[in-house]
């Protein structure tokens, strides 16, 4: 029995939706920078949290200065062209890798269950400086078809060395809930918040998917130095992450 919980804070399911987001801390903190600054940017509400008891054991103060638990956050947020997408983000993820699968397969259930469009899952790979690829990777082969057929071309390279955390979990178990799942996976030269290169993701996933997310330079650098702030208070990001990697290598996360 999955020990992860969905809390309700606003009804008690999702509202219809163009796309789910998902991003958790990782290298250069890419897709979290995207979805916390849209969240942060455009009318949004927090409609639920998911809860789970491998999160490291750290409440903190929400914007309501109350002190809550340690949490995945669901939010949806009111795009310029008046759909909503949902934001799954946090800043942690289970310390377990029975924790981060059961995280996972709650997320794709939830996405299953909402009738999701797509399920965007943003992460970083570390790279060199002039690098500024954004590697796009599925675990179905009719969504690679699709994709391929929109004139947006799959990687069949990355992720070479594999793919850690519950970015790789929710792509390879999404055709198992029939989510249509989508990796978008930016390189970056690995700084803890790379605003830069979620600029670039930010205005590639607008040009591919038409989803005008509207983000800009200045609204990414503000909540990047919240992100270091966050990050100083918490410890560093192998602490927040509770892992042991050794060689990093090619992994995305």
């Amino acid at each position: 029995m999955s020990r992860a919980k969905i809390h309700w804070l606003v009804g008690n399911s999702l509202p219809e939706h163009a796309a789910m987001l998902e991003a958790v801390p990782g290298v250069g903190n890419v897709g979290k920078l995207v979805v916390d600054s849209l969240v942060e940017k455009h009318p949004s509400r927090t409609l639920a949290w998911i809860l789970h008891p491998d999160f490291p054991p750290h409440a903190t103060l929400d914007d309501n200065s109350l002190l809550a638990p340690p949490r995945i956050r669901i939010d949806s947020v009111l795009l310029p062209d008046g759909r909503t997408v949902i934001a799954v983000g946090g800043n942690l993820q289970p310390m377990t890798a029975a924790g981060q699968h059961e995280v996972s397969e709650a997320i794709l259930q939830l996405a299953s269950e909402s009738n999701t469009p797509q399920l965007l899952v943003l992460a970083g790979l570390a790279a060199g400086a002039e690098d500024r690829q954004i590697h796009v990777i599925c675990a179905d082969a009719n969504v690679r078809k699709n994709l391929e057929e929109g004139d947006i071309p799959v990687s069949r390279e990355h992720p070479e060395a594999g793919m850690i955390g519950i970015a790789g979990l929710l792509i390879s178990l999404s055709p198992m809930y029939s989510v249509s799942t989508i990796g978008l996976v930016a390189e970056t030269m690995g700084a803890s918040a790379d605003v830069v290169a979620a600029d670039r993701l930010s205005n590639w996933i607008e040009a591919a998917f038409e989803l005008p997310l509207d983000l800009s330079l200045d609204s990414t650098e503000k909540i990047a130095a919240r992100i270091l702030g966050e990050m100083n208070a918490g410890g560093d990001l192998e602490e927040t992450l509770s892992m042991t990697e050794g060689e990093t290598g090619d992994f995305y996360v």
